[in-house]
This record gives structure tokens, sequence and C-alpha cells, in this order.
């Protein structure tokens, strides 16, 4: 599976942008979609995840509320809208497959990278 990620840029704080991430390879609808960032000096960690129905989605604590995970299997692709964009939400965003959504949280529990897109949130 190859997962290119596009739709980042520079916003203002309280902005929304949209996240896109298209996969090839194995078919898209059985795998678990995810979206994960990395902020300048820190860890990757987990945003958001969808399995490949939809029936079941996941956040994080910090952008419940702000960020929309969604996918259209015909397009091959998965979504991440943001609004109400924060400072502290400026990272590269990476977007993940997975075959088990029991472990999508976790950086072992994903079975392909994407390369990521750059959100920068200015105050």
């Amino acid at each position: 599976v190859q997962l290119q990620a596009s739709g980042g840029g520079l916003v203002q704080a309280g902005g929304s942008l949209r996240l896109s991430c298209v996969a090839s390879g194995r078919p898209f609808s059985i795998n678990d979609m995810a979206w994960f960032r990395q902020a300048p000096g820190k860890e990757r960690e987990f945003v958001a995840a969808i399995t490949w129905s939809g029936s079941r989605i996941d956040y994080s604590d910090s952008v419940k509320g702000r960020f929309t995970i969604s996918r259209d299997n015909a397009k091959s692709t998965t979504y991440l809208q943001m609004n109400s964009l924060k400072p502290e939400d400026t990272a590269v965003y990476y977007c993940a497959a997975a075959s088990t959504f029991g472990s999508i949280k976790r950086e072992r529990g994903i079975d392909y990278w994407g390369k990521g897109t750059l959100v920068t949130v200015s105050s």
C-alpha cells in the first residue's frame, strides 16, 4: 500500500484545513486508516482513526470536537477536517493504514505509513 498525504499549509489560529490521503496498491476498503502527527522535538502521536466501513471512529482527546476523520472508499481517500486550529496543532501529519483497529493507536499497530504533510498554525 502506498499512501500520499496532501493539504498541509500555513493557517492562522482559529482557521481550518482539510488533509487528504490517497491510497494505492492493496484494495483500500479493507484497511483501517489513521492520522498521526509529530510536532518539532516531540514523539509522533495518534490523532484519529476510522475503520474500513466507517462504523467506528476514534480521536485523541486533544483534537476531539475540532477534527473530523472520514473516508471515501470509492476514491481510496481518507480525510482529516481540522477546524479551530491552535498553534499547538503545528506538526507534520502522517496518514497510516492498519489491518486491525484494536492496535491502530500505537505505531507498532501500523502496517503502512505515508510521507507527512506539514501543518503550521500561526498565533
